[in-house]
């Protein structure tokens, strides 16, 4: 099966992206780029000492956010819009308001109990645009149970496909990941690839191959893997979304829809 245009566009993209031009040439893509999408470089290095346009994308904070005192408050795991929150009703979350899907056909075999888990729990959908900054951290102490690359298609991640094409988070590559946490409550994280997102990295899982040949859901297991609220678990390459499901009554939202949220912002108490 000949891989989706979306797929092809994403690779060759890629290639450009990681390509370490000289200097000179090097300088003008990485501060076109900055320019273009108008990248606020205020916590990170500039834009010249980045030496692939990929560098530039994946940057890391210069100094440390300051992680909110008090293990009752959830944090964001990204910079990020909140395109869609609410409540799992009926096996279904939105995309954006009026774009419903199924979490089964989201979470895939592998996690069909998860499913029935996060019923009547809250949903949080995080868009990272290309100029955002595109690691992601944990949200609170988590219990990483499984993971599971889903290979699927990279359709852009944007408003206008949220609003208009449905299903766009179950056709697209995901990361299925299942966690407890410490009251032994389920969340899973979700994390979407979209056009131009060559890869999506996992740095407990060096096995998931993201935007590669891979065909089948491949997954993986874990017998104690904690992660702290605010590590670092990996990075979109460009722009794409994160979702976060969780059981009933483990959390309390604070957070609105189309609010801009970054890493370390309080977005839920823990009950």
């Amino acid at each position: 099966m000949s891989k989706h245009y979306t797929s092809v566009i994403s690779n060759l993209f890629g290639k450009f992206a990681h390509t370490e031009f000289p200097s000179i040439i090097q300088h003008t893509v990485n501060a076109g780029y900055v320019k273009l999408m108008g990248l606020d470089m205020s916590e990170f290095r500039e834009p010249a000492r980045y030496a692939t346009l990929n560098k530039l994308f994946t940057r890391a904070l210069e100094k440390p956010r300051k992680i909110p005192e008090g293990k009752s408050k959830m944090i964001s795991s990204v910079d990020a819009r909140v395109t869609d929150c609410g409540t799992v009703t009926g096996g279904k979350a939105y995309q954006i308001k009026g774009m419903e899907y199924g979490l089964e056909e989201l979470f895939g075999t592998y996690h069909r109990e998860a499913v029935e888990k996060v019923e009547g729990g809250t949903f949080m959908n995080f868009y990272l645009s290309p100029k955002d900054y595109h690691r992601y951290h944990i949200p609170m102490d988590l219990k990483v149970l499984s993971a599971t690359h889903i290979p699927g298609k990279l359709y852009p991640v944007n408003f206008p496909l949220l609003r208009n094409k449905k299903d766009l988070f179950i056709e697209n590559e995901r990361v299925v990941i299942e966690c407890l946490d410490r009251k032994k409550r389920t969340h899973v994280l979700v994390l979407v690839g979209a056009l131009n997102v060559g890869k999506m990295v996992l740095l407990f899982e060096k096995n998931i191959r993201t935007n590669s040949d891979i065909r089948e859901p491949q997954h993986y297991t874990y017998d104690d893997l904690w992660l702290e609220r605010g590590e670092l678990f990996g990075w979109f390459e460009m722009g794409s979304t994160l979702l976060i499901f969780s059981k009933k009554g483990s959390i309390v939202p604070e957070i609105a829809v189309n609010q801009k949220v970054k890493f370390t912002d309080v977005i839920a108490k823990i009950k």
